[in-house]
């Protein structure tokens, strides 16, 4: 069964999830989805990085889970701090760097989505086979921390 879940308090709220198969073209759709939450929140300055690493998450569920189902959790982080996704599926196996062979086609995934976002992990489920895995962007206000009463940039999603 595909269904979504999603916060509406005036607009689109804080948080979008949705449970379904995963199929060639799921990124694209929630691609855009992101795209609408992050305008919504003001933070559109980390679609090109979150995007790209949502798509790899949800290609690695297309080849290589069976049944192709995920969950997909998109989170608005407390006071624009940024933006967390999630990408939970039935898969056991860790997210693993394959690619051998420079020349390869595949298994450049998680390098890329160390390399777009600010944060990335994963984690087990603890009651049932399967994982979590996640990354994070941070926004202007997480990128830019106060030092002494002077602003600090630094290098963000």
């Amino acid at each position: 069964m595909n269904r979504v879940t999603a916060s509406h308090e005036g607009g689109l709220g804080a948080r979008y999830g949705t449970d379904f198969a995963l199929g060639e073209h799921s990124a694209r759709h929630l691609r855009r989805v992101l795209r609408r939450y992050l305008a919504a929140w003001e933070m559109d300055d980390l679609y090109d990085a979150a995007s790209l690493a949502l798509t790899e998450l949800i290609a690695n569920v297309v080849r290589h889970c069976p049944d192709r189902r995920a969950a997909v959790l998109i989170l608005r982080l407390p006071e624009g701090q940024g933006l967390r996704v999630e990408v939970t599926d039935a898969s056991a196996c860790p997210p693993l760097s394959t690619a051998v062979d420079e020349l390869a086609e595949g298994g450049r995934g998680v390098g890329i989505v160390e390399a777009v976002t600010d944060r990335w992990g994963w984690v087990p489920l603890a009651d049932r086979p399967g994982k979590t895995v996640w990354f994070e962007c941070d926004g202007k206000a997480a990128a830019q921390p106060e030092v002494n009463g002077e602003r600090r940039e630094r290098n963000g999603c």
